[in-house]
């Protein structure tokens, strides 16, 4: 029998048994055991053994499980079949819904110390709190996760670091996002702890924050480790996940009908399973695709599309992420009233701790925007608002770009000096070694 509460709790318990059910020790204790031993027992200054338990509990008309531990019998199995609903109910996009099983959840597990069902709800709360931009709150779930996991092998642990790790991108800590993935990384293969989905799960997220910093090489070997990996992998969230990140390193090659192609098999996986979330970035990634190959009839459906999806689950941190990539198809498309609108209504969900890099690009395309009517001191407020938040999160290759925009706008209004200082940060965040990574590439993986 497995781990069981102290002598003297469990003694406690039987006596407290025996007395709502009317027995005497000797009716108790007979035939097997004398009614001096049920009193030891009952005080505390003997340890059952699993014979006894198995008798006192028949005796008491209860599992030996309730009586060791004083979980119901059936409180274990419960509590994961609850478990699995509250993952099937943030999979299909409830996430205020799901928050709510996940915290009653914790407060029996908390109840009855169970550190499985513990560790499980807190990774579904921090998956509720990404969901919903609460980025704090993602992060603490997350670490207690970590905490209660802290004694078990690495890829047990991996849904959690990775869920810190998301957490930090989306606050702009890109650098720091990328140290824990590639750390993960390096201490599974490099410990030959092969598992395949753990494997996949961090190679699937590094893409991400690889991007944009612009570490394309890198990405792209991610990449292309995710996509051997697939075939190992049974859960096909995992596979849809990989597949809609896969893309956007597919993109930055040029390879837009690959980067459709891949999207669409994400897409389909997450209809299947009914993953509103996800499904709705597979639209937001397929407007991308199409945005870059100039198909901005397509671009603008998918992305409202994604917008549609995201807000009818208060998203509200990726609706905000969305509704930056819509305004650049708009202003693109010839309606940059409506691409100022869109963007001056979300930037008051983001901020430099809250989803940075689209901050960064709202103000860019503000900035953009405000030149096209030659309100050039506007202009320089948004890009030099821009610059701030990119120097923070480290978005090497947007921070390049930035400074481009903002020494043109320097010199076509007569600063110089003040152009080349520009342009010299740019370069400076284009070339200088070490700009995008953190050391050494991760270990490989045997594929």
């Amino acid at each position: 029998m497995g781990e069981r509460d102290e002598p003297e709790v469990i003694g406690r318990r039987v006596q407290r048994l025996r007395g709502q059910r009317g027995l005497t020790q000797r009716q108790l204790a007979e035939p097997t055991y004398t009614p001096a031993y049920i009193s030891t027992l009952e005080a505390g200054r003997v340890r059952p053994s699993d014979a006894a338990l198995r008798h006192i509990a028949e005796r008491l008309g209860v599992a030996v499980e309730e009586l060791a531990t004083g979980r119901p019998a059936r409180l274990v199995t419960d509590l994961r079949l609850r478990l699995t609903e509250a993952q099937r109910t943030l999979a299909t996009g409830e996430a205020e819904h799901a928050r709510e099983q996940y915290v009653a959840l914790l407060a029996e597990a908390d109840e009855h110390d169970l550190d499985e069902v513990r560790a499980t709800a807190l990774l579904g709360l921090g998956e509720c709190a990404l969901d919903t931009g609460d980025l704090s709150d993602a992060r603490r779930h997350f670490e207690g996760a970590e905490e209660i996991l802290a004694g078990q092998p690495l890829p047990a642990r991996v849904p959690a670091l990775r869920g810190r790790a998301v957490s930090h991108y989306l606050a702009g800590e890109l650098r720091y996002a990328v140290y824990l993935l590639e750390s993960a990384l390096d201490d599974l293969n490099r410990g030959g702890l092969h598992d395949p989905d753990a494997l996949l799960l961090l190679y699937a997220s590094v893409i991400g924050p690889y991007m944009d910093m612009g570490a394309h090489a890198r990405a792209a070997q991610a990449a292309e480790f995710a996509l051997a990996l697939a075939p190992s992998v049974g859960d096909p969230a995992l596979v849809a996940r990989m597949h809609r990140s896969v893309a956007r390193t597919l993109l930055a090659e040029g390879r837009l009908t690959e980067a459709d192609a891949s999207l669409a098999k994400a897409a389909e996986l997450y209809r299947q399973l009914q993953i509103r979330t996800e499904l709705a970035n597979c639209h937001w990634m397929r407007g991308y695709v199409y945005a870059q190959g100039g198909r901005l009839d397509e671009a603008e459906a998918e992305l409202r599309e994604a917008l549609t999806m995201l807000t009818a689950k208060r998203a509200g941190l990726y609706s905000s992420q969305v509704a930056v990539e819509l305004a650049d198809v708009l202003h693109r498309r010839g309606r940059s009233g409506e691409a100022s609108a869109l963007l001056h209504g979300v930037l008051g969900d983001l901020s430099s701790e809250r989803g940075a890099v689209h901050a960064a690009a709202a103000h860019r395309l503000l900035g953009i925007i405000a030149e096209d009517t030659r309100d050039t001191e506007a202009a320089e407020e948004h890009y030099v608002r821009a610059l701030s938040l990119l120097e923070r999160a480290g978005a090497a290759g947007d921070l390049a770009d930035l400074c481009r925009l903002l020494g043109d706008l320097l010199r076509r209004t007569g600063r110089v000096e003040a152009a080349l200082d520009a342009y010299r940060t740019g370069l400076g965040h284009r070339t200088a070694p070490g700009t995008t990574t953190l050391g050494p590439a991760p270990a490989q993986p045997p594929l």
